[in-house]
């Protein structure tokens, strides 16, 4: 009984934590790699494109698992999850024939992108609210899956012939900055604003209250992953 659990617990090291281990550094070195890129691609929107008095677009690199894309308004957040996910056993990606030769490709590195007014971080409205724009998965052989806003719609639905390269990187980078940019804030209706405590105006959330307007999930819920590993 003792060396079956050995052999359960050998196994368990030898092939799923050392699976895990290596979508952890590939997923280090793709968002290194996708750094490289979005400083890029702010670099060609600066140098190509005329910027008027007051809009700019500016590259942030926040911490080790998190940079900023800066759109004039916009803030768009990309980062990094420190934990291996799968997928439920129910997920599209589970039932397909590429997972199913394989039981170690069903391990992703988890990479997010965000949406937030720029003036709510400029101002700590902590009530204000962020916008999960795409999500990008990605296994040891690169294979990657994307869920997103409605801007990424249908975008590779095959994870069998999905490869992240170069250009794909960049298409996706893309993709989220016009997410940002094509959806407009809103504000708050007449009666929830009507009212505001003292603590909220020295807080200076009296300035918040905005929200962003047309943002579909491509999507289905079945996306979120089942547990992080």
């Amino acid at each position: 009984m003792i060396e079956e659990k050995f052999d359960i617990v050998k196994d368990f090291l030898e092939n799923k934590s050392a699976t895990k281990q290596e979508v952890y550094r590939i997923t280090l070195d793709i968002f290194a790699e996708m750094r490289r890129l979005a400083k890029e691609i702010v670099n060609k929107i600066n140098n190509e494109i005329e910027l008027k008095k007051g809009v700019s677009v500016e590259y942030t690199n926040f911490s080790e698992f998190e940079f900023h894309i800066r759109l004039s308004g916009e803030l768009v957040v990309f980062s990094i999850h420190s934990n291996i996910v799968t997928f439920p056993a129910t997920h599209l990606l589970s039932t397909s024939n590429y997972i199913k030769e394989d039981e170690n490709r069903r391990y992703f590195g988890t990479f997010t992108v965000y949406n937030f007014l720029n003036d709510s971080l400029r101002y700590n409205r902590l009530n204000d609210i962020g916008y999960l724009l795409a999500r990008l998965f990605v296994n040891r052989e690169r294979h990657f899956y994307i869920e997103g806003v409605r801007q990424m719609h249908f975008l590779y639905p095959d994870i069998a012939q999905n490869i992240l390269d170069q250009d794909i990187l960049s298409e996706f980078i893309y993709s989220v900055i016009e997410a940002a940019l094509e959806n407009d804030s809103i504000t708050a209706d007449f009666e929830s604003n009507k009212i505001i405590s003292v603590g909220e105006k020295l807080s200076r959330r009296m300035l918040g209250g905005v929200q962003k307007v047309g943002y579909i999930r491509a999507a289905s819920d079945e996306g979120l992953p089942l547990s992080s590993l």
